[in-house]
């Protein structure tokens, strides 16, 4: 009789889990973070980046005022400068001061409909305003420090040569030397050795007709109060240095409203972007 033969004994199965499973992602679709994930929920950053756009939109309105000042109140003395540098400075602060409160617009409405196309603009706005309020800033404390100089070097020269014969000069070295309560470039001497003086031109736009000095030089300004030259009369000293005084001062306003804005415009730039980094990991 054949023996029966054995059959061979079933393989052992063991269970096994990938290491996806264990760590519980599988073949799951990775999960999108939440509006309250890591350390500042989105509406925090929405709220404080809203207070921040309040701050940059009054910000640009005090910009327009002071630059707008500026331009009303003393572009009659450009003229009277050599080089452009305090025109350029003051137009570009004017430019910074629209763009700051046009980001500042576009940057609530990017916040309130948390579009990140708009919250993109904003943040590249922020960007060139601080930029350009940097540069103006820093220039306007450079240009501080020359100023006197420049002055010394022209002004002198534009009371010698042109008052009486160019209107806008002449316009503005009357206007000068009643707003200062000064006379001449350096001292009231000056003008004697003046084209305005010693030309004796009858085609000048303010004739002598015997005066010894403008009668924008007198104390209390009176037709031909000019023709006499006593300190009762008229002041001794000249505009240079008054007038050096001012533009300083306005500039050192400038340059600190300059600088002073731009440096609270990194914290804008940073939460700008904190929101949009957010709003990309929720949305997308």
């Amino acid at each position: 009789m054949a023996k029966k033969k054995k059959s061979a004994p079933a393989p052992l199965v063991v269970p096994t889990t990938s290491y996806a499973s264990q760590n519980g992602h599988g073949g799951a679709k990775k999960a999108h973070k939440t509006r309250d994930s890591d350390c500042c929920s989105i509406n925090f950053v929405k709220y404080v980046l809203h207070i921040f756009n309040i701050i940059f939109f009054m910000s640009g309105l005090v910009i327009i005022g002071v630059t707008v000042w500026t331009v009303l109140w003393k572009h009659h003395y450009v003229s009277l400068l050599s080089t452009t540098n305090y025109a350029i400075g003051t137009y570009s602060l004017l430019a910074a001061g629209l763009l700051a409160v046009l980001g500042g617009i576009l940057g609530c409405c990017g916040v309130w409909r948390e579009q990140r196309a708009l919250l993109l603009g904003y943040t590249f706005i922020l960007l060139f305003v601080f930029l350009l309020e940097a540069i103006v800033g820093g220039l306007a404390y450079l240009y501080e420090t020359q100023i006197e100089l420049e002055l010394q070097t022209s002004l002198n020269s534009t009371f010698m040569e042109q008052y009486g014969v160019s209107e806008r000069q002449t316009e503005a070295i009357d206007r000068m030397q009643q707003e200062f309560g000064c006379c001449g470039a350096v001292r009231f001497e000056d003008w004697r050795h003046s084209v305005w003086l010693r030309s004796r031109r009858k085609d000048l736009i303010r004739p002598t007709e015997g005066r010894l000095v403008p009668d924008s030089c007198c104390i209390s300004v009176t037709p031909r109060c000019g023709r006499s030259d006593r300190p009762s009369n008229i002041p001794y000293t000249g505009c240079i240095y008054k007038m050096a005084d001012d533009l300083k001062h306005h500039l050192i306003l400038l340059g600190a409203i300059g600088l002073g804005i731009c440096v609270i415009q990194v914290f804008g730039m940073i939460l700008s972007c904190c929101l949009y980094v957010k709003l990309k990991n929720v949305l997308d």
